[in-house]
């Protein structure tokens, strides 16, 4: 990635979190982490394009199902990458973070969820702001590294907690958890990766024409 594209992917980025925080504003109790599937991200994502849609309709049905389930009780997100939904925020009791996670599994599609979500009052408006400063912050820090390839990594930021999902190899994600956790703020990093051989990596790569 020549200079010129990283600075317009970092100006980007940083723009998306001021955006994102002004909107959270008038966000409902509870929210869907969609990804953006601008036609740019979508070529460069290691995902299938098929993938990447059905992602994103896992995300917004996982989100009507927990309304469904828990109403305003709550606030909680969903993140859907490759099929496995990471479930975070806050609810009030262990059933209701139960029942935030069998709404999720019964959503078509979906592979696996993992449920991180905590029984607490839900974080304010200003952990939410921060928490995605924080998340453009890590982006940010993937495009300036040299030895990594920043679109292969989502990352989501949830009182401070920076989850690290992708199609990786060991070493990439070995990588992408030492720049998260050099960022200023960053209190933990989780993987949830899946783990790509440096063989299946390079069979991902585009075929030249012939």
């Amino acid at each position: 990635m020549t200079f010129a594209s990283r600075l317009k992917l970092r100006s980007t980025l940083v723009l998306s979190a001021v955006a994102a925080s002004a909107l959270m504003s008038a966000c409902a109790p509870l929210v869907v982490g969609g990804a953006m599937l601008g036609g740019t991200l979508m070529a460069t994502d290691r995902r299938t394009s098929g993938a990447q849609v059905e992602d994103q309709a896992i995300e917004l049905k996982s989100l009507n199902r927990i309304r469904d389930a828990l109403g305003e009780r709550g606030h909680v997100s969903t993140t859907s990458y490759n099929r496995v939904v990471l479930i975070t925020g806050e609810v009030q009791t262990e059933a209701d973070k139960a029942a935030a996670e069998a709404a999720v599994a019964k959503v078509e599609n979906v592979k696996s969820t993992v449920n991180e979500v905590e029984i607490m009052g839900a974080s304010s408006l200003t952990s939410r702001s921060n928490d995605a400063i924080l998340t453009s912050k890590v982006k940010a820090s993937f495009v300036d590294a040299k030895d990594i390839f920043a679109n292969a990594f989502k990352v989501v930021t949830e009182r401070g907690t920076v989850y690290l999902m992708g199609r990786v190899t060991e070493r990439e994600a070995d990588r992408a958890v030492e720049i998260a956790r050099g960022v200023s703020g960053v209190q933990k990093v989780v993987k949830l990766f899946e783990i790509l051989t440096e063989q299946e990596l390079a069979d991902l790569a585009p075929k030249p024409n012939k």
